[in-house]
């Protein structure tokens, strides 16, 4: 413990006054247990006499209570109260010197503020059309419980000691394994790296590949996250217009020096659409002649419910232009914080010691954990099921809308992905607010799609993710839905 011996008199007096006013002041909590009279001792360099006295003195006094085989703890009804003046230093107050930020901060907090992604409103009702959830319910707990107490029986020291800053061997195996059976992937287990969650994944890009005053290609609209991370680290942002066949990958610059784009060619947030084949070779030709790197982020492309897949851009690619991230939150689920990201052979030997001095390595265990689910056949095995249930969920939130807002409702992204876009025919965005504050109030959770937007639209748009609701959950949340827009 942290405790003043100062002013006149012996020891113990002066323990006992240092202990009454922790007590007092608060540091010390009605029930806290102190340490035992040895402890303190041998901590403060006292005699164990001086700290029993000073106990013996504090318990008289009522600030302490002792329990026979339990210890000393602070009394929850003390005596008196601390003057108000007790715990402060002598002397009037300073005022506290600004804080120097470096540019970095700056930069972030002059960014639009981003919600903490685990912040749900509080809902009467609990119909919440969160996008990004995934589908809790379908994840195989006892599984996952059962591997989980295995690993940790068969802990090594490896287990517990620092790991590779680029991932568990074993894993970056299956997850290169896995991508190239289902994403046509063309990369070694070398190529692999296991970081915490997508986002990092893009931090360390940025890291890697980005100076100040470099030029960012961004889709228009785009993900907010991924846009703040780039210009966090001082990017300037060029964002490109995304129709229904994805970025338009025309309007990017043919000249200036531009350092990367960022991509979500799978499934495109937000709107959902899907780049084309022939868009997807005309963004390798530009990178490839403009020197560029392309950041391709397969956020959900283990979700698709119409039409023939489309290779991985990452597996098009012939020059070593491509990053391709994925992660396994919208799979399993957020916190297990596990993501990865495939680099060009090229920047392998440059990102391992970037990794290295941003957190050293994700979490052997749950690597361990997680390579024993997918080994096993676990992980395929509950994609499967899930993606059957998704589609099920996804067919009544579009019959919903359809049935309770007919032509009212324009939606996109509806054949991948786990959410889709609906724009609000003839509401105009500025009324959006009030429309997400009434259904909050009756119980519904609502999320607009304008965050993701340079230049938001004048049409109001909602992200509607249905992955994590039942089908009974999602016909009522559409229903009150054109409730509250009908009241309007």
């Amino acid at each position: 413990m942290q405790l003043s011996l100062e002013g006149e008199g012996p020891l113990y007096r002066r323990l006992y006054r240092g202990l009454r006013a922790a007590i007092l002041d608060g540091r010390l909590s009605p029930g806290a247990r102190l340490p035992s009279t040895r402890n303190l001792a041998k901590d403060l360099s006292l005699s164990r006499n001086a700290v029993l006295m000073a106990f013996d003195q504090l318990l008289a006094e009522g600030y302490v209570v002792g329990r026979v085989g339990a210890g000393t703890f602070v009394s929850r009804t003390l005596p008196d109260v601390a003057p108000a003046s007790r715990a402060l230093p002598p002397g009037p107050p300073r005022p506290e010197a600004p804080a120097r930020l470096s540019s970095f901060t700056r930069r972030v907090l002059a960014l639009r503020p981003l919600p903490p992604p685990g912040v749900r409103p509080a809902l009467s009702m609990g119909i919440d059309f969160r996008y990004g959830q995934p589908a809790f319910t379908d994840f195989p707990h006892d599984t996952w419980r059962r591997i989980l107490a295995r690993r940790a029986r068969a802990t090594t020291i490896r287990t517990l000691s620092y790991g590779m800053a680029l991932g568990f061997m074993p894993l970056r195996e299956a997850i290169a394994d896995y991508l190239r059976r289902a994403r046509g992937v063309v990369a070694t287990a070398d190529q692999v790296a296991v970081v915490n969650g997508s986002q990092q994944a893009l931090d360390l890009a940025a890291r890697l590949l980005v100076d100040r005053g470099d030029r960012v290609v961004m889709e228009e609209p785009g993900y907010l996250a991924a846009r703040q991370t780039f210009a966090a680290a001082g990017a300037r942002i060029l964002p490109r217009p995304v129709d229904e066949a994805g970025l338009d990958v025309s309007r990017l610059p043919r000249t200036g020096r531009v350092r990367l784009a960022y991509v979500t060619p799978s499934h495109q947030f937000p709107t959902g659409s899907i780049l084309s084949l022939a868009r997807r070779l005309e963004l390798l030709r530009w990178a490839e002649k403009a020197k560029a790197y392309v950041i391709e982020d397969d956020y959900d492309s283990e979700f698709r419910y119409e039409g023939r897949p489309i290779a991985a851009v990452q597996g098009l690619d012939r020059s070593g232009r491509v990053l391709y991230v994925g992660t396994f939150s919208k799979v399993l689920f957020p916190s297990l914080r596990i993501g990865y990201v495939v680099v060009p052979a090229s920047l392998v030997k440059a990102l391992g010691p970037v990794r290295w001095l941003a957190d050293y390595h994700t979490p052997t265990f749950e690597q361990e954990v997680l390579t024993d689910f997918i080994a096993e056949g676990h992980f395929e095995s509950h994609l499967r099921r899930t993606r059957a249930r998704c589609a099920a969920r996804r067919k009544a939130l579009v019959t919903a809308l359809r049935e309770h807002l007919g032509d009212r409702v324009a939606i996109t992204g509806a054949n991948a992905g786990i959410h889709v876009a609906a724009f609000l025919k003839g509401i105009p965005a500025s009324a959006l607010p009030g429309i997400i504050g009434r259904a909050a109030a009756r119980g519904l959770g609502l999320y607009p799609v304008w965050p993701h937007y340079v230049r938001p639209p004048r049409e109001a748009g909602l992200l509607l993710g249905y992955a994590s609701l039942t089908e009974r959950e999602i016909r009522a949340g559409v229903k009150l839905l054109a409730e509250v827009l009908h009241a309007d």
